[in-house]
């Protein structure tokens, strides 16, 4: 028989970080453990407020339901948890933790430290000193593809852009850019054009999630490759999953685990997006070293080929410890 216990835990940042949707300065998460016998397992519920579809106030009730229920069915618990996803995904963690044990999920080249994962350089909002100073350590550590975040100020981002590629050309540096839906439609269609001249590698999310059609016309002209990230938050069954993706038609889709249900929900998407010529690529969604162990074992085995969006739990004081190492832009297990 397993037993099942959760917990709070707020992670707090080093220093207040800049996104479309204001400053951070802490982000809270849970961990589950379940255990069996004299064996345990831990995963990361990994709840983000303000941006899933989960963020109600009965989410500490889900998890106190699933430590009731640890030892039901797979398909039941799966079906009742398919409005929470961070929960399910922190319940595949922690069964998959239960099985392996020590720090695994995914045992493999990577785990074993023989491997590693390229991965872009984030570039948090602020002022354009802040985000300048951002992208020359991300320079000085060897990044060959920076992310910034953009559509707070986009006259003075575009001029951070400029400055970077007068420096650096596209086959020296990949820049990818992610708006979080912080363009309207019009201005979307201006800055498409501006970037395409900046040699942009692609935008994360134009605009608002939700305006199917208008994200479709977007993508059917667009001069660079759009990828949908919030847009997937929320479409939960197969037939949706294939309906959005046939509708907007992207050139990449965005998946972080935690939001869009696990591992499981993760593999879904990507099926449905190899079927239709779709690329893709992983992120995290600021979870602690537990989940972003967990990802990174994950996307080590569905085999990319492009950097992929994991983070490097250096944004905490109070992160959890961990064998991830970064070396350059190659995340690796000690």
């Amino acid at each position: 028989m397993k037993n099942a216990t959760f917990k709070q835990y707020f992670l707090e940042f080093k220093q207040p970080s800049g996104t479309s949707r204001g400053v951070l300065t802490s982000k809270e998460t849970y961990f589950l453990e379940i255990t069996e016998g004299d064996k345990k397992g831990i995963g990361e519920c990994g709840i983000f407020r303000g941006l899933s579809f989960e963020d109600v106030p009965e989410y500490e009730e889900m998890l106190q339901w699933l430590c009731d229920n640890i030892n039901a069915n797979k398909k039941l618990l799966r079906k009742e948890l398919l409005h929470f996803p961070s929960i399910w995904f922190g319940y595949e963690q922690a069964m998959l933790n239960l099985q392996n044990g020590e720090d695994l999920y995914f045992p493999s080249d990577f785990s074993e430290g023989y491997s590693s994962l390229k991965i872009n350089g984030l570039i948090w909002m602020g002022t354009a000193e802040f985000m300048q100073q951002q992208i020359e350590e991300k320079l000085e550590q060897g990044f060959g593809c920076i992310k910034l975040k953009i559509g707070v100020d986009w006259k003075s981002e575009k001029e951070i852009l400029k400055k970077i590629r007068q420096k650096f050309s596209k086959e020296d540096l990949e820049l990818r850019v992610d708006a979080n839906g912080g363009f309207s439609f019009e201005e979307a269609k201006v800055v498409l054009k501006e970037l395409a001249d900046l040699d942009i590698h692609s935008i994360e999310q134009p605009i608002k999630a939700g305006n199917v059609s208008e994200m479709a016309e977007l993508c059917k002209n667009t001069p660079i490759p759009i990828a949908l990230d919030e847009e997937l938050i929320g479409v939960l069954n197969f037939e949706d999953k294939k309906e959005l993706l046939e509708k907007i038609k992207p050139q990449f889709i965005i998946l972080k685990p935690s939001l869009v249900g696990g591992f499981s929900g993760t593999d879904e998407w990507i099926s449905f997006a190899e079927e239709k010529g779709i690329g893709w690529w992983i992120t995290s969604a600021l979870e602690s070293n537990v989940g972003l162990n967990a990802i990174a074992q994950y996307t080590f085995t569905k085999n990319p080929k492009i950097p992929q969006g994991l983070g490097t739990g250096r944004l905490f004081t109070n992160n959890l410890e961990t064998r991830l190492v970064l070396h350059g832009d190659e995340l690796m297990m000690r």
